[in-house]
């Protein structure tokens, strides 16, 4: 099976895009967009609806991270289509871009993962007095959701169909020893999607706050404790995809995971 690709080259970024052949399309099919998804929770997301079938539209900051996981997907699913482009969704310009992006693509969009983020753990007494730390994670935490859901959420209210869903963490619910900005930050996600939950109910779009613990991503490399102490990113994907295949007329409004010997 062949697969066709297309670049498009500007001066500070590269667009990747694999798309399956058109022969092999049976119908229009809505994306599922996973932001973040070139690693940990995003890449598990990716390859779970990969999997099922679904097309899969996907970004990252780093290009070499995106042609890798297309490689990946080429390899263990050669009639998948999955469209990626490199994007810093913390900075509005890259948030647009990739919004724009996705309108362009056919089929609407079927799923909206908000998967990226950042953590810089520490005290709110030892960061800059500047406020530096904080707008670094409300941007890459909080602003990156709320721009792409603005750019996308008209045609998911005018098709009157869709699911969002917005990877918040444990720390979204509770504060903890040396979380600091982070915190505050996903404290403001889950604000986010209680409202975004709220708002949508009479457009039949549906929202899910997921809220893992500590899942064994880059993250916790070195942190010095066992895979085994942590959630597979694999889980949390499953635990997403059952939750996106119930009924439109159910919605799990939150989905709350945490290490079976608890939070870490």
């Amino acid at each position: 099976m062949r697969e066709n690709q297309a670049y498009a080259y500007t001066r500070k970024q590269v667009r990747c895009t694999y798309v399956k052949p058109k022969n092999i399309n049976k119908g229009m099919q809505k994306n599922i967009v996973v932001t973040g998804g070139s690693r940990g929770i995003g890449r598990a997301l990716v390859e779970r609806f990969v999997r099922a079938g679904y097309p899969v539209v996907t970004c990252a900051r780093s290009a070499q991270d995106l042609a890798t996981l297309t490689a990946a997907v080429q390899q263990a699913y050669p009639t998948a289509t999955l469209h990626t482009l490199p994007a810093d969704l913390s900075n509005h310009a890259d948030a647009v871009r990739f919004g724009e992006f996705v309108q362009a693509l056919p089929g609407g969009v079927e799923v909206l993962v908000h998967n990226t983020g950042s953590f810089v753990p520490g005290r709110l007494q030892d960061e800059p007095t500047d406020g530096q730390q904080l707008r670094q994670m409300l941007a890459a935490n909080l602003l990156s959701a709320y721009d792409v859901t603005q750019a996308l959420l008209p045609g998911m209210i005018a098709q009157r169909h869709g699911h969002i869903f917005t990877i918040c963490s444990t720390a979204s619910l509770m504060a903890y020893p040396n979380g600091g900005s982070y915190g505050i930050a996903k404290h403001a996600l889950y604000g986010f999607t209680k409202n975004l939950r709220e708002e949508l109910k009479e457009h039949n779009v549906r929202v899910t706050a997921v809220l893992p613990g500590a899942t064994y991503t880059d993250s916790w490399v070195g942190a010095g404790l066992p895979p085994e102490r942590f959630i597979k990113p694999e889980d949390i994907a499953e635990a997403v995809f059952a939750t996106y295949q119930l009924s439109e007329q159910a919605v799990v409004e939150e989905l709350l995971i945490r290490p079976q010997l608890g939070d870490i």
